[in-house]
């Protein structure tokens, strides 16, 4: 089973946080980030809308450009990274997994990937758009439909939006789910998992992967 490391390592780092890129890739197979576009169109790490929650500006990351992003404080003195910046805090440790949080910046995101990226890379989204177009514009990303705790057809819609992965809540994770995933040639992504019995109901489940805000807790539980 593989180790997804939630907006890099959050329980222990600022989360999408360059520090927490780097904790997270000392023990994942992948990190995830969140993906928005600053106001000069900009991919930058952040996973809310707005600023409040986990810098200290406020008002929608929109409406700053990413110079101004960059000034705030993001927690211990981190700043918010560009999404280049961490493509290369990743390289050469462990892949990357970048969730698109708004479908209208695919194009730009992609094109930051296209020059930027580690491999291996898997883009994942809430929104099928954002997935269903990505293999024109980066042949070599994976892809993956994030559902929600309460979504029904799931499976369905990650094939319907061609993806590789699907990405269920923890709340649904059973072997019934990953073995429906995998009659239909997906890999089984569960998130966020931060124990060690939910840890455990993974590997019983035969779970490809999972995300989890503590990868270094994870990997010290599978190593046992």
């Amino acid at each position: 089973m593989q180790i997804v490391g939630h907006r890099g390592a959050r329980a222990v780092a600022p989360e999408n946080t360059l520090r927490a890129v780097r904790l997270g890739a000392r023990c994942a197979d992948f990190v995830e980030i969140d993906v928005r576009l600053s106001r000069d169109g900009v991919p930058v790490v952040i996973h809310d809308a707005t600023l409040d929650r986990t810098t200290g500006g406020t008002g929608p990351v929109a409406a700053l450009t990413a110079g101004e992003l960059m000034t705030l404080d993001a927690g211990g003195g981190e700043h918010i990274p560009a999404l280049a910046e961490a493509c290369d805090a990743v390289r050469g440790t462990c892949g990357l997994v970048v969730e698109i949080k708004e479908p209208e910046s695919i194009a730009t995101v992609a094109r930051v990937l296209a020059a930027s990226a580690p491999a291996p890379l898997v883009i994942v989204s809430f929104h099928a758009a954002a997935i269903a177009g990505i293999a024109d514009l980066l042949p070599g990303a994976r892809t993956g439909l994030i559902l929600h705790p309460d979504e029904a057809d799931g499976i369905r819609n990650a094939v319907a939006a061609g993806a590789d992965i699907v990405l269920p809540h923890r709340s649904a994770l059973s072997a019934g789910l990953v073995a429906g995933a995998h009659r239909e040639g997906l890999a089984a992504w569960f998130w966020t998992l931060n124990t060690e019995a939910e840890w455990a109901l993974a590997v019983a489940a035969e779970a490809d992967a999972v995300a989890t805000d503590d990868p270094c807790g994870a990997r010290s539980f599978l190593s046992r």
